[in-house]
């Protein structure tokens, strides 16, 4: 099958233009006059180069404007022509004029949004439909902004945890190679002069070892931890794999608790958005643990809304969820009963990033103390194995 692009007007005279597969032109031609299209032209497609999603602080700024200019009832395809005036990017710019030519082309909203589903979030067809039927486009859209800031500064919490203790691994990493390299071969030069049948302290004949073979061991360590982020790479084509990766950082001390309850907030406020958007509680599951980026919570959000879908609810389904809390489970359906599923939600995703926060410091805490005593425990070994020899010897001569 081949994609031909093709310009046609519609029964009205309206002028239409789109893509269409089909294993030839003359097939595609009478395929288009089956929908009761009068063909101009029509030719096969150009292949285009795969494209990345844009920006997380582009788009906030893109959704937020379009909020502004909906919300004082200037039509969709007119609100996103001047948007696009105003993009900072030319890639933006096309990409916004290329929605704008589709919308004119009768297209609806979510369909060419799901077209370039690879340069939005994964929810964001789905609330401007919703959004259009319900007269609330504006009001989503502000909701679905407050999400994404949400996603970005739950995923600078983690980013920031991660960071320090990595910067500080750099370092000690760094020094260490610095003393092997240039400060121990200086002390061996001196011990060799003190005669060949001098006996050195097993710590500090080890130390003499490992400098001289720093550069094969350097190598050797560069091997094992490329064939870690080798197997890292390798677990993430799979969901399997994914869920395999995930459950291992779930289970790092204070690191885990810290991905968990982020998790868990992007989940609750994507719920919160879809239920206004009026999905059905098992989308709703499938849609929000798909926008958190948890493999984990995707497969169990899967789980529940199957057995949702059988006539279940959500407390008897919970036993067989471990990644999602009873109390998140007790909250939502509560929510339900009361009519307060929203707010619930909102409030849920505060008390998870929250607990996130309060990880984040703990983990800060430790960590300072920890790596300052370690890296002082390297250097004052270091020092110790050095002048072992010299005590031994100024202990003979007294």
């Amino acid at each position: 099958m081949a994609t031909f692009e093709y310009s046609s007007l519609t029964a009205s005279g309206r002028l239409m233009k789109g893509t269409i597969e089909a294993i030839s032109p003359e097939q595609a031609h009478e395929l288009l006059s089956q929908m009761n299209l009068t063909v101009n032209e029509i030719s096969r497609a150009k292949h285009k180069k795969p494209k990345t999603a844009i920006g997380r602080s582009e788009f906030l700024l893109f959704n937020q404007q379009l909020a502004s200019i909906t919300k004082a009832g200037i039509p969709l395809e007119r609100s996103l022509r001047e948007l696009a005036k105003d993009a900072s990017s030319a890639s933006m710019r096309k990409l916004i004029n290329d929605i704008a030519d589709e919308l004119d082309a009768g297209v609806s909203i979510d369909e060419a949004i799901e077209k370039r589903q690879k340069f939005f979030p994964p929810l964001y067809g789905r609330i401007l439909e919703a959004g259009l039927k319900t007269g609330r486009l504006s009001e989503m859209l502000m909701t679905l902004n407050h999400h994404l800031e949400m996603n970005v500064q739950t995923r600078r919490i983690i980013f920031e945890a991660l960071c320090y203790p990595a910067v500080v691994v750099a370092v000690t990493i760094t020094i260490a190679v610095g003393i092997f390299l240039y400060i121990i071969p200086a002390f061996g030069e001196i011990f060799s002069d003190l005669g060949d049948g001098a006996r050195l302290p097993f710590l500090t004949q080890f130390c003499l070892d490992t400098a001289k073979n720093i550069v094969p061991i350097l190598i050797v360590a560069a091997l094992v931890t490329a064939c870690v982020v080798l197997l890292l790479m390798s677990l993430s084509l799979t969901p399997v794999g994914r869920r395999f990766r995930e459950s291992i950082f779930l289970k790092i001390p204070i690191l885990g608790k810290l991905h968990h309850r982020s998790a868990l907030g992007r989940m609750a406020e994507a719920m919160a958005i879809l239920v206004s958007a009026g999905c059905t509680m098992p989308q709703c599951l499938r849609l929000s643990s798909a926008a958190a980026g948890s493999e984990k919570l995707c497969f169990e959000s899967d789980i529940l809304a199957c057995q949702v879908e059988q006539g279940a609810n959500l407390m008897e389904a919970a036993y067989s969820s471990r990644m999602i809390p009873r109390l998140f489970l007790y909250s939502v359906q509560l929510g339900a009963q009361r009519n307060e599923l929203q707010d619930n939600l909102h409030s849920l995703s505060d008390m998870y990033i929250r607990q996130g926060r309060t990880f984040q410091a703990r983990l800060q805490v430790l960590l300072l103390p920890l790596m300052i005593v370690f890296l002082g425990m390297f250097v004052g070994t270091i020092v110790l194995a050095m002048f072992l020899p010299m005590v031994s010897i100024i202990t003979a001569m007294m």
